[in-house]
């Protein structure tokens, strides 16, 4: 199935997937975001993509903390 971030919080409530069938899917979405960006992408369109992965990120560590923390740290320690 195709998600789009506007799915993020179904995904995360849904009781059909298990924890990791959920991250796979956010982390999904996350690829798509920076899949769709070029080289002649504006800076606010990455600066979207950036936020929509940190609010990712951050349903992924309500899923798995640990997870999640650590996605949060290594966008945090790039930014």
């Amino acid at each position: 199935m195709d998600y789009k971030f506007e799915d993020i919080d179904g995904i995360v409530s849904s009781s059909s997937l298990s924890g990791p069938q959920k991250i796979s899917a956010l982390l999904k979405i996350d690829c798509s975001l920076y899949t769709q960006l070029g080289t002649d992408s504006t800076e606010a369109e990455k600066k979207r993509a950036k936020s929509k992965s940190k609010k990712i990120y951050s349903k992924i560590k309500s899923i798995d903390e640990a997870t999640g923390k650590l996605f949060l740290s290594v966008m945090d320690s790039n930014a």
